[in-house]
C-alpha cells in the first residue's frame, strides 16, 4: 500500500461551523460513524463503524505508518478525527509527534497527510468538494442528499439530562444505507478531482508549507477564560443597558433596527443613507447634541467586534487552547493563509495607555469600576480582544514582523532604485515617498513632516494602479482635499516611481500574449504560461498562481481585458476581471506570502502559535532573544536575491499591537 484516500461521517454534539474541528472532535459525545477509503486507487470501501464493523488491520496501521499517504478532501478533519478517534479507543496504536513541550502531542503526524483542496485550491479553484466537482465537471458528483443525512445522524436531534441524543442506523435502515452511499460517493469524487488535476501537482515543498501550517493549527494559542468569561458578561450587561437607554430615548420597539433606527432619526430631521461607522462619525460633528447621544449609544450597543470572546468560548478546547485558526492556501489567488473562527486576520486594534491595568480590571469582573474609568465599555471590551491570547506558563510571547513588505517586493521586482535605496540606508519609506513626490526633504516629526501623511497614504493606495477612489479608501478623505488635488498626488507618486508603473504594463502585456498566444513569455523574474485552460504566473519561489479559462475581452471602457474564473465577492464561482496592476498585487502578495513562510520554517524550532498577514506570534521560553527572532526574519531566501527585508518585534505576556 502507497495511498490511502479517506472520507469519514462523524457525529457531535458541537456545532463544528461555530468550533471548528478541534473543539469538535473533542467533545466527549464525538465518535466517527462512517469510515470510506480506496487503497491505491482500488474501488472505493465503507466500513460501518456505527453498526458494530471493524477497521481491517491494514488500514488501522496505515493511518500510524508515516511510509503511506493518507488523502483527503479537507484533510484536516480526517486527521483531527482520526487523531481523537485512535487516541480514545487504540491508546495502543496512537502515535504523536512534537515534543514533550510542545501542545501537538495529541495529534497524528501531518507529515503523511495530502489534501486534495489544497490540490484544487492551488489551481484556483473553489474550496468545496461539491463546487470543485462542479467546476471540473465530473461525472461523480457529490450527492445532495448530504446535508439532510447529515442533519439527521449526525446532530442531536434532542436533549435527556444534559446527554444529547443521535439517530442510530436502526431508527432509519433506508436513510442509513443512502448515508453509506453518500460517504463512499464522496471518496469517489475526491479520486475523480485528482486524476482531473493530477497533471498540475503540487510542489513538494509547497506540501511542507502545509505540514508546518497544520502543525502550527495542532498547537493552537492559549486563552485566557477568565478574561473572556468575564469580557461576555460585561458585554451582555452593558447592551442590555445601552439597549434600555435607548428605547428611553426614542420610544423604539428594537432600537438595534437599522430600518427603525433610520427612520426615527429621519423625523427628527436627520436623513441618513446607512448607519455605518464612517458615515455616524461624520454626522457626529454636525448633528444636533439630542440625537448625538443616540448616536453615541446606538454606535456602542451595536458594537460586534466583541463577538470574538463568544468566538474564543466555542473554539476552546479542553486543555485552554483555541485550534484551526489558519486555513492553509484559504486565499487561492495569492496562497495566503485565510483566518478561521476567531479571525485573528481583523482584530481590532488596541490604543488604551493603560492596556494592563484595563485587563486586569475586566478579569475582575468591577463593571461599575470598568464604566467609571472607560467610559465607552464595549470600545474597551474590543480593544482588550487581543490580549485573551497569552502564552502558557513560564512563557512569553515575541512577536514579530515584517517592515513594509510589499512596498520592499514591489520596488525589488520593479528595480525602483531610489526605494532599493531608501530601504538599505534605514530610511522611513512614507518620507521618502513624499520627498521623492514632492521635491522636498520629508522628515517624520520634524522638516516637511506635514507630508508625510500624503506619501503613506500615497504610498497604500498607489502601488497597485489605484487611483482617487483608492486614497479615499485609504483614509485620504481626512487630508481634506479635493477629488483633483488627489489626482494630482496620485499622478506625482506615479511620475516617482516610473519603474513600477513600467511593471503593471509589461505584466499586462506578459499576461495577454501568454493568454492569445497560449504561450510562455517572461518579465521582471515572472514568467507567465498557458496550460490546458489555465494562466499560470511563475512566481522567483517556484510556486505558480494560477487563473482558470482565463479569456481576453472588452472592459467597460471598451478596451482589450483579461478575464479568468474565480469565487467572486459572494463566493461564487464567476468570471472575473483583472489586468496589470492587479496581476502585480497578486504577485507581490503571493511573494510576501513565500517569504514569510520561509521565515516560518527557518524558524520551526521555536513554537510559532500564530501569524497575523506579515506577522508571527511565536510562545517561547523568557530566556529567548528577540533579536534572534528579528534577524531570522530578516534573512532572504536564494531565490530573493538583492531582496533587502527587515524585521521588527517586541516581547509580551499577553498579545498585543505594540
Amino acid at each position: 500500500m502507497q495511498k490511502l484516500m479517506i472520507d469519514l461521517e462523524t457525529k457531535s454534539d458541537i456545532d463544528i461551523a461555530k468550533s471548528g474541528v478541534y473543539r469538535y472532535a473533542d467533545s466527549p459525545y464525538f465518535d466517527i460513524l462512517l469510515f470510506a477509503y480506496s487503497v491505491d486507487d482500488a474501488p472505493v470501501q465503507v466500513v460501518d463503524l456505527a453498526s458494530g464493523e471493524q477497521l481491517p488491520e491494514e488500514i488501522m496501521n496505515a493511518l500510524t505508518d508515516d511510509r503511506i499517504q493518507k488523502h483527503a478532501f479537507n484533510a484536516s478533519f480526517e486527521r483531527i478525527c482520526l487523531s481523537v478517534w485512535l487516541h480514545r479507543n487504540y491508546p495502543e496504536c496512537f502515535v504523536s509527534y512534537g515534543s514533550p513541550e510542545d501542545a501537538c502531542g495529541n495529534y497524528l503526524s501531518p507529515n503523511a497527510w495530502r489534501c486534495t483542496m489544497v490540490a484544487a485550491a492551488y489551481l484556483g479553484l473553489p474550496l468545496s468538494l461539491a463546487g470543485v466537482g462542479a467546476v471540473l465537471q465530473l461525472q461523480q458528483q457529490k450527492m445532495s442528499e448530504g446535508k439532510a443525512l447529515i442533519r439527521h445522524f449526525c446532530i442531536p436531534y434532542d436533549h435527556v439530562n444534559g446527554v444529547p441524543q443521535f439517530h442510530a442506523p436502526t431508527d432509519a435502515p433506508e436513510k442509513w444505507n443512502i448515508f453509506r452511499a453518500y460517504n463512499q460517493r464522496d471518496v469517489e469524487t475526491e479520486q475523480a478531482i485528482e486524476q482531473k488535476i493530477a497533471r498540475f501537482p503540487v510542489p513538494e515543498f509547497v506540501w511542507q508549507e502545509y505540514v508546518l501550517d497544520q502543525s502550527i493549527n495542532d498547537r493552537g494559542i492559549q486563552l485566557d477564560l477568565q478574561l473572556v468569561q468575564q469580557a461576555i458578561r460585561m458585554d451582555t450587561l452593558t447592551k442590555d443597558k445601552l439597549l434600555h437607554q435607548l428605547k428611553d430615548l426614542t420610544n423604539l420597539d428594537n432600537p438595534n433596527s437599522v430600518q427603525q433606527m433610520k427612520q426615527w432619526l429621519a423625523e427628527h430631521g436627520l436623513e441618513l443613507e446607512s448607519l455605518g461607522k464612517k458615515e455616524v462619525q461624520e454626522q457626529l460633528k454636525t448633528a444636533p447634541p439630542d440625537l448625538q447621544v443616540v448616536l453615541l449609544l446606538r454606535q456602542q450597543a451595536s458594537k460586534s467586534s466583541v463577538k470574538k470572546y463568544q468566538a474564543m468560548q466555542n473554539a476552546v478546547c479542553s486543555d485552554g487552547r483555541a485550534r484551526g485558526m489558519f486555513q492553509f492556501y484559504g486565499a487561492n489567488r495569492t496562497g495566503r493563509e485565510a483566518g478561521r473562527i476567531i479571525q485573528l486576520q481583523n482584530l481590532p486594534q488596541n490604543h488604551l495607555p493603560d492596556l494592563e491595568d484595563a485587563r486586569e480590571l475586566v478579569k475582575s469582573g468591577d463593571l461599575e469600576a470598568v464604566e467609571l474609568l472607560y467610559e465607552d465599555v464595549p470600545n474597551t471590551l474590543s480593544q482588550l480582544i487581543r490580549t485573551a491570547f497569552v502564552p502558557k506558563p513560564g512563557y512569553k510571547f515575541l512577536v514579530a514582523d515584517f517592515s513594509a513588505i510589499e512596498a520592499r517586493v514591489i520596488a525589488w521586482l520593479a528595480g525602483e532604485e531610489w526605494r532599493m535605496k531608501a530601504f538599505a540606508n534605514g530610511e522611513d519609506i512614507y518620507c521618502a515617498s513624499a520627498s521623492k513626490m514632492f521635491g522636498v526633504p520629508v522628515v517624520k516629526h520634524g522638516e516637511n513632516g506635514h507630508l508625510r501623511q500624503k506619501g503613506k497614504i500615497s504610498e497604500l493606495a498607489c502601488g497597485f494602479g489605484g487611483s482617487v477612489g483608492a486614497m479615499k479608501a485609504m483614509g485620504a478623505d481626512s487630508l481634506g482635499l479635493s477629488d483633483t488635488e488627489l489626482k494630482q498626488i496620485v499622478t506625482d507618486w506615479r511620475e516617482a516611481s516610473p519603474h513600477i508603473t513600467e511593471f503593471w504594463w509589461a505584466v499586462d502585456r506578459a499576461v495577454k500574449k501568454a493568454v492569445k498566444e497560449k504561450t510562455a513569455t517572461k518579465t521582471h523574474g515572472l514568467l507567465f504560461s498557458y496550460e490546458a485552460g489555465f494562466l499560470f504566473i511563475r512566481l522567483p519561489s517556484g510556486r505558480r498562481l494560477a487563473y482558470a479559462k482565463p479569456y481576453i475581452g472588452k472592459n467597460k471602457f471598451g478596451g482589450e481585458s483579461v478575464t479568468y474564473m474565480g469565487i467572486n465577492a459572494q463566493k461564487k464561482w464567476d468570471r472575473l476581471e483583472s489586468y496589470g496592476p492587479k496581476f502585480v498585487e497578486n504577485c507581490v502578495q503571493g511573494i510576501a506570502r513565500d517569504l514569510l513562510m520561509y521565515s516560518m520554517q527557518t524558524l520551526s524550532q521555536y513554537f510559532i502559535v500564530g501569524h497575523i498577514h506579515d506577522e508571527m506570534i511565536i510562545e517561547c521560553p523568557k530566556d529567548t532573544k528577540l533579536d534572534e527572532i528579528c534577524q531570522q526574519m530578516a534573512r532572504t531566501p536564494d531565490w530573493a536575491k538583492g531582496l533587502l527585508l527587515r524585521a521588527d518585534g517586541y516581547e509580551c505576556s499577553f498579545y498585543k499591537k505594540d
